[in-house]
Order: structure tokens, then sequence, then C-alpha cells
């Protein structure tokens, strides 16, 4: 569990984070938060107005096609780095009725410069996907907390996870885990991860909101089945892919709970 901590206080979390109900987080409370005993959420925005942690939320809709929400993410998560030159964000299943795209900030910036990234980044990419299928975090007063991943999502009883990316199409029915995911894989996905630099951000917010009579991004394609850039987020990765990774970091993975009997890869 010390390695996950380390990793999720690198990328996401604040100092003096305050997480709900409880007020200030505390190693212990974050201990049973990702054991499975109280589940929380962290308040994303600081209590000067800071944020270093973003979240786009892509949710399954009843009448959707099955795929419809991670064909979006994966559209989402390819333009971020293809298009707009920032590190590969984590990927997360909700335990609830979806996927999260989670961006690390190097540098906390504040709350309306967050504000404004996110709306450009919908406003870019993704204009006509109706609000119910799309959230944004932190976005208004009743969207800036998070239940970070791994924890238990009381509502459905299921576990919501960082996820290898390769394997993001088999949980479009299930978004989340019947058992406590491992704490060494959770880490092994986000420790190679990488911060939004300060001048990353400001030439992602330049590309889609150039001055005056410049270009602005293209809106990106819809991702090709089986096939992604390579060096992007989500290439194709077999399940042997996975574990060979995950022996090489001396990780044990125990997935067989994780993934459906008719799942195709």
């Amino acid at each position: 569990m010390d390695k996950l901590i380390a990793e999720l206080q690198r990328l996401y979390l604040l100092d003096d984070q305050e997480c709900f109900p409880a007020g200030t987080l505390t190693p212990q409370m974050l201990a049973q938060h990702l054991g499975g005993e109280k589940t929380g959420a962290i308040n994303l925005v600081s209590d000067n107005g800071l944020v270093r942690a973003m979240i786009v939320d892509f949710n399954r809709m009843g009448d959707a096609p099955a795929l419809q929400h991670w064909d979006r993410l994966c559209g989402v998560a390819n333009a971020l780095q293809d298009q707009l030159s920032l590190p590969a964000p984590a990927v997360s299943i909700s335990g609830g009725n979806g996927y999260s795209l989670w961006l690390s900030l190097a540098t906390p910036v504040p709350l309306n410069q967050a504000q404004q990234f996110l709306h450009l980044l919908r406003k870019t990419y993704f204009p006509d996907i109706q609000n119910e299928e799309i959230g944004l975090r932190p976005d208004t007063l009743t969207s800036t907390t998070a239940e970070l991943p791994p924890c238990l999502h009381m509502a459905s009883g299921t576990w919501a996870a960082f996820i290898n990316p390769g394997m993001g199409a088999s949980f479009a029915d299930e978004s989340g885990l019947e058992m406590m995911p491992p704490y060494a894989a959770q880490a092994a996905f986000l420790e190679g991860l990488q911060s939004i630099s300060d001048k990353q951000f400001t030439h992602a917010i330049t590309t889609m909101h150039p001055p005056h009579g410049k270009e602005r991004a293209h809106k990106p394609a819809a991702p090709a089945a089986h096939v992604a850039p390579a060096g992007l987020l989500l290439k194709d990765a077999t399940l042997e892919d996975i574990i060979q990774h995950l022996h090489a970091k001396n990780i044990e993975p125990t997935f067989r709970h994780m993934i459906p009997k008719d799942s195709v890869f």
C-alpha cells in the first residue's frame, strides 16, 4: 500500500488535502479508503482555490451502444497526447457506470484556469456530447470532489480502480471490480505516468484557444478498432502483454475476477 499511496500523492493529492465528510485527509483515513473500510471523497480544490487533479468522466447511458463511452474516452485521451502534447492520463473504472481520465498537474493552478482548460477541452473535442454523458471535475460547486481509486463504490458494492488502457473495452458492461484490486498492480499503472508541466499546460490552452487569426486544434478522428498511433495511451494490448509487463516489475497479477467471461481480445 505504501507504494500506491506514494504514487497517488505524487500525481493527485494536494498538501493538507481535504476529504469529505471527515476533514483533512490523514494517512490512516487514506489507508481505510484504499482498503474499502470507509470511502471518502477528496476535494479537488484547496482552501486557497488551487487545483492539481482534473477529471473527465465518460458515463454510459442506458440506451447507448455498449462501447460508445469507451470510444469517446479513447478519442479524447489520444487527442490529449497527439494534438495537445500532454502526458498520458490515468484511466479508471468508476465502480458505477463508466470510465474516467485523470489528469495530473505538476504545479497546482487556480480553479478558474482548471475550469477554462476543461471547458476548452469539451468545446474543442466533444461539443456534441450531452451533459449527462460527460462529467468535468472540478467544474461547478457541486462537482469539485472525487473518490480516489482504488476504492469501494458504496452504491454498487464493486470497486473503482485504475486500469491498463489496453483492457478498457472489457469493462464496457461492468464498470467495477468484484474484488479489491492488488495494491502493487494499481501502483504499477501509475508509476510510469507524468504530471502536466506548466509549459505543457499553457501550450495546451493556447492550442485550443489560440490568439485571434491563428488556427485552432482539429477535432480528433474517431478511434479505429484495434489501431492507435504509436506511443499513445490506448495502443492495443493483449492480456499476455499486460501480464508480462507486470511480471517485469516483479508483480504477480490476479486479474481473473476482473475480466468478463465473454470478453474478446
